[in-house]
């Protein structure tokens, strides 16, 4: 049940993320959050830059007002100087027009500008930490070998989680989404945990549910039906383990040949993958289906057998993982981040030992096998998937959470 305040609040979210194009988490928290609380009376607004997919600068969505700013991209200084400039020249305008009761911080690019303002000085500001900057950007950015790029490499490194501290010290509470993120907020920037709330992420109960009939499901996306079949949706980065998911693909097809990997997503590693699966032999176990479309991404959750999270590192919550349980999808991950405390909570044993393409090829083909010998056990374990996620985590609940802490005194 939507809770309401009585109170109709002007909100600016303030991100470096769009919300007409859903691609990622990010995207997803800030769309989920910004339209909830739209639909529950207050006046909605986005501050962000605009990308390069976008026509104009401003644009409503569903109830929403996204407003963009212009940065220039020709290097990383004239980058953070136009973000800088542009977020507080757009920020001043729209609190002239809309004089806010709160700013809701979901990136540091645009805050800083925002930040700067002294029209924000007198404004409630809440900071949600999805990730840590600086820790995105070493994950993304391998460390080059020149001594004069490597100068470069680390002047980012340490503007960027110097920028993210002090916007975070300006802010009057900070959110994040996991235990995981609280904690490094205190290791690396030193934020005192009293300051930190933790509101899990959700999911859409409605639009993420399962379907009883797979196999017309599979036929429909061109899957096979006759097999057991693993589906990952993921960024193709480094950072997602999909190599180790791979391997150890090739391990248990020994013993389970009837065993189908289908790889969603799109990313720089999509060749690197795809010649790994042709070195393995694989071609006919994996499926790369590039990127799955929001609309499309339901139904190939509906129609997989189980879902592998094989992240190595930076997994501050996993809104993937609650999107297949609430379609009865069971999830095997490994224990990092906000994945071990989901699957933590629900079962031990649906956490991979450690990253390795060993625990994954061990924790499949276990899962395998209770699938093939006992599928009413299987379809069980589906229900208590859902039951869970309908007990813990919703988006409703998540902006109840959020609404509270904008109108705390």
């Amino acid at each position: 049940m939507v809770q309401q305040t009585s109170k109709r609040l002007h909100i600016l979210l303030v991100s470096d993320v769009s919300i007409a194009n859903v691609i990622g988490g990010a995207e997803r928290v800030l769309f989920e959050q910004s339209t909830r609380l739209a639909q529950r009376g207050h006046d909605v607004h986005i501050l962000t830059r605009k990308l390069s997919e976008h026509t104009q600068n401003q644009e409503i969505v569903q109830g929403v007002s996204e407003w963009r700013y212009d940065v220039d991209k020709k290097s990383a200084i004239s980058f953070i100087n136009t973000s800088r400039r542009s977020a507080r020249k757009l920020f001043e305008y729209l609190h002239l027009r809309f004089n806010f009761d709160v700013l809701n911080f979901h990136q540091p690019f645009s805050a800083l500008g925002v930040v700067q303002s002294p029209n924000s000085r007198k404004i409630r500001k809440i900071y949600i930490c999805h990730s840590l900057s600086f820790e995105e950007y070493l994950s993304r950015n391998p460390k080059p070998s020149g001594s004069t790029a490597k100068a470069i490499y680390l002047l980012n490194t340490y503007a960027r989680k110097w920028m993210e501290k002090w916007i975070l010290d300006k802010c009057d509470e900070i959110v994040v989404l996991s235990l995981f993120t609280q904690n490094k907020l205190w290791h690396a920037h030193g934020i005192d945990p009293q300051k930190v709330s933790i509101i899990p992420g959700g999911v859409d109960l409605e639009r993420f549910r399962p379907f009883d009939d797979k196999m017309e499901i599979r036929q429909r996306l061109n899957i096979p039906q006759n097999k057991v079949v693993l589906l990952t949706v993921r960024n193709l980065v480094q950072r997602m383990g999909l190599e180790n998911l791979i391997y150890s693909l090739k391990t248990v097809i020994e013993k389970a040949p009837d065993l189908y990997l289908v790889l969603g997503g799109s990313g720089p590693l999509r060749d690197d993958l795809f010649s790994l699966t042709q070195q393995l032999g694989l071609e006919s176990h994996i499926r790369f289906t590039g990127f799955i479309s929001e609309d499309e991404l339901p139904d190939y959750y509906r129609m997989a057998d189980f879902f592998v999270l094989p992240t190595l590192e930076l997994e501050g919550f996993g809104l993937v993982t609650l999107e297949a349980m609430a379609s009865g999808l069971p999830v095997m991950g490994t224990p990092v981040g906000g994945t071990q405390e989901i699957l933590g909570k629900f079962d031990q044993h649906f956490l991979f030992k450690d990253s390795s393409s060993d625990s994954m090829a061990k924790l499949i083909f276990e899962n395998y096998q209770k699938i093939r010998k006992n599928p009413q056990k299987w379809e069980e374990v589906s229900v208590r998937c859902r039951k869970f996620v309908e007990d813990n985590y919703s988006w409703e609940k998540n902006v109840d959470s959020l609404e509270k802490l904008f109108v705390k005194p």
